[in-house]
């Protein structure tokens, strides 16, 4: 049961996954909308410009059908003429033009935002496979263009017929008008009519814009595996990050054992830890950890420093609380300055003996550490 819920597509688009989609081309899209805005604008535009392009469009038919008899007769200056009218023919219908194409690019921009995708274009013979094909004629998309089909054909048609019968009267009293009053009139009749029957298209993309939506997020839906590799591929391989953070240990260890034979002492515990000081009185507030490990590592440390004759300091107390509470490259806490001090005054007693000889330095039995900052005294 497990296996099967994990190959059930019940897992919401992740972003990576949308913008996939996105760079496929896959975008919401709602036939009904770009529909409705494509004609609305032209309505809206033929009726603010509709009747500067009339005029526009009989004075062109007027110039176009009155020219001298001499002009018939001459090859050249008829081409000329027609170029020129249909020159100004393009120019005049260019405007309603422009905002139809504003809006056809508008639609899909407001469902999906601004998307140019070459692999939308890309030649794809899965595409005419009939079976894929007659699968989605028969699947849940074909039954809801199917019911939008039916539902556009009675609302458009029955909003069409209503138009028409509510200027059944004015249409029959246009015959008793001059030609121009007539013409305006009936211009006006039907880009009202028209008006309305768009107007009912608009409910159509209300009904429509959400249920692509829904459609479009649902098929994009994917299975608890998926989310689970996708996270994988972003997060990356956890046998890949553990190798890496293994690295990093390893060049973090390195970077730390050779600090080790700058340091000026290695307080021990004696086996199992080990604290390297360092400390630089015109450059340094207190003495800072170099390198810390415990039991092969803190063996490592013990070692080096014995190659590089760094003096060793066994302090048990010290040296666990050392480690506890410091990190590398951080200055010892203010609680263990003073058993600290005195570590470094041994040092610096040792260091001049080694160099001038005489009375050799008592180290240090009791360091002065606070009870809290040693782990080994909590437990005992």
């Amino acid at each position: 049961m497990a296996e099967e819920s994990d190959l059930e597509k019940t897992e919401e688009a992740t972003p990576r996954r949308l913008e996939q989609a996105r760079e496929e081309g896959q975008v919401p899209q709602s036939r009904e909308l770009s529909t409705f805005l494509v004609m609305m604008t032209g309505v809206a535009g033929l009726w603010v410009m509709g009747q500067w392009v009339s005029s526009r469009i009989v004075s062109l038919v007027k110039g176009g059908l009155s020219f001298e008899p001499e002009l018939a007769r001459d090859t050249v200056l008829m081409v000329a003429n027609l170029r020129d009218v249909l020159a100004e023919a393009v120019l005049t219908v260019a405007p309603v033009f422009a905002v139809l194409m504003a809006a056809a690019v508008a639609a899909p921009i407001l469902m999906g935002g601004m998307v140019f995708s070459p692999k939308a274009l890309q030649f794809k013979f899965e595409r005419m496979d009939p079976l894929k094909g007659l699968g989605k004629m028969f699947s849940v998309h074909g039954a809801a263009e199917l019911v939008k089909a039916l539902l556009k054909a009675f609302l458009v048609g029955g909003v069409g017929a209503w138009a028409i019968w509510r200027e059944k009267d004015q249409m029959l009293a246009l015959m008793s008008q001059p030609l121009a009053a007539s013409l305006n009139d009936f211009a006006h009749i039907v880009l009202f009519s028209a008006l309305l029957v768009v107007s009912s298209l608009a409910l159509l993309a209300v009904l429509d814009v959400p249920f692509q939506l829904w459609q479009y997020h649902d098929k994009l839906k994917m299975t608890k595996e998926q989310v689970r590799q996708e996270n994988k591929e972003s997060e990356g391989d956890p046998q890949l990050k553990a190798r890496i953070r293994q690295a990093q240990r390893e060049m973090s260890r390195r970077r730390m054992m050779s600090e080790v034979p700058k340091a000026d002492v290695v307080v021990t515990n004696p086996t199992h830890y080990a604290v390297a000081l360092r400390y630089d009185a015109g450059r340094m507030g207190a003495p800072v950890v170099v390198a810390k490990g415990a039991d092969l590592t803190a063996q490592k440390i013990r070692e080096i420093a014995a190659e590089h004759n760094v003096p060793t300091l066994e302090a048990p107390p010290l040296a666990r609380a050392l480690f506890a509470h410091c990190d590398i490259d951080q200055a010892v806490p203010a609680a263990l300055y003073t058993a600290v001090a005195e570590v470094m005054a041994y040092v610096y007693q040792l260091n001049q003996w080694l160099a001038g000889g005489g009375q050799v330095p008592e180290a240090p039995q009791t360091l002065p550490v606070p009870a809290d900052m040693d782990p080994g005294a909590s437990r005992a």
